[in-house]
């Protein structure tokens, strides 16, 4: 009988964000287990009240981050898991995993603790004719003891994230999430523009992003010669999913907000500057849309992650992409949402 379970990620919001596919799957097949989820401190908002879990444990990497390593190893030993289950390939989590007194230990064979673990799972990004999904490769995790059926990730804003956004959807409307981590993952500001600038004026256009990217947003803002609302740093995680999920079309790079869209099932249109969807990290909503340069280039993708610019100066991977390219997606939302007519049903 299994009982409690850990589940670790404490990599980025948008890796929290993937192997939620996880929760959903392990209490889909064991309903009455205590599922508990260890993540780094500042992203503990993503889960907040999700019905699925039990406790959330937070790392505090940054106060100490080996101090309080040691502390949450004796918290996690104390609670005496039957499964630990370690969805990162990195050695501070990987001694967690192999220390944490549970009766089965998994993770994946590139993490430097693996030896250590009971089971231990084939990492692979993928052999290039098929692309393998980050959430493939997060359930095979767990494919022992269930089966290989896929499930999506999901985030559960409350009615109280849902009710503070509510006011914001009277009017059909778009959401824009234009920052990233990464200089070569994000589309220049810019274009963002020159693409705004094109959208019929009936839409609303929401700006979203964390308040260190408000300065970007404050830009587009300015510069753009239409009416948008920049709400960066604003909303919290799941109050943005919840706008998100109900937008004629969310425009994203591949970062966070892509991850959103798709744990919402959200319309959404993924910008694909440096890096490719073929590493497995692409959208997964229903209605979603890949827009990239669409002629072969040399140097791209130049990098697994992105950079902090771009390795060959030119950043063409961004700019020769087109404004139509991204205005083409919106039509086809439009024309799915009113029918073939582009009427909206009577």
């Amino acid at each position: 009988c299994m009982k409690k379970i850990l589940i670790i990620q404490t990599a980025f919001i948008g890796d929290v964000v993937l192997s939620t596919c996880i929760i959903e799957k392990l209490h889909a097949f064991f309903p009455g287990a205590q599922i508990d989820f260890l993540l780094r401190k500042g992203n503990e908002g993503l889960l907040k009240a999700h019905p699925c879990l039990n406790e959330v444990l937070i790392w505090d990497k940054k106060n100490g981050k080996y101090k309080t390593l040691w502390r949450l190893l004796r918290v996690i030993r104390k609670k005496k898991y039957d499964k630990v289950i370690n969805v990162q390939r990195f050695g501070a989590t990987g001694l967690l995993t192999a220390f944490s007194n549970a009766k089965q230990r998994i993770g994946f064979d590139k993490n430097p603790f693996s030896r250590a673990f009971d089971v231990r799972v084939k990492h692979s990004m993928g052999d290039g004719a098929a692309t393998t999904h980050e959430i493939e490769r997060n359930l095979s995790l767990i494919q022992s003891f269930t089966d290989n059926t896929i499930y999506k990730p999901r985030l559960y804003p409350s009615q109280q994230d849902r009710d503070s956004v509510q006011p914001l959807k009277p009017l059909p409307y778009i959401c824009i999430a234009p920052a990233s981590v990464w200089f070569t993952k994000q589309y220049p500001a810019e274009k963002w523009i020159s693409f705004i600038n094109k959208i019929p004026a009936s839409y609303t256009i929401y700006l979203l992003g964390a308040p260190g990217e408000a300065k970007l947003c404050e830009e587009i803002q300015q510069k753009a010669g239409r009416e948008i609302i920049s709400l960066a740093g604003q909303l919290n995680f799941l109050q943005s999913a919840a706008l998100m999920q109900d937008a004629v079309m969310n425009y994203v790079n591949d970062s966070a907000p892509m991850h959103f869209a798709s744990a919402m099932n959200a319309p959404v249109t993924a910008v694909y500057c440096s890096t490719i969807p073929a590493f497995g990290y692409g959208p997964l909503s229903d209605k979603k849309y890949i827009v990239e340069i669409q002629e072969p280039l040399y140097c791209r993708p130049c990098g697994l992650h992105g950079y902090k610019q771009c390795p060959e100066g030119h950043f063409k991977c961004a700019y020769l992409i087109r404004d139509e390219q991204l205005l083409e997606t919106l039509g086809n939302a439009c024309h799915r949402l009113n029918g073939p007519s582009g009427r909206a049903p009577e």
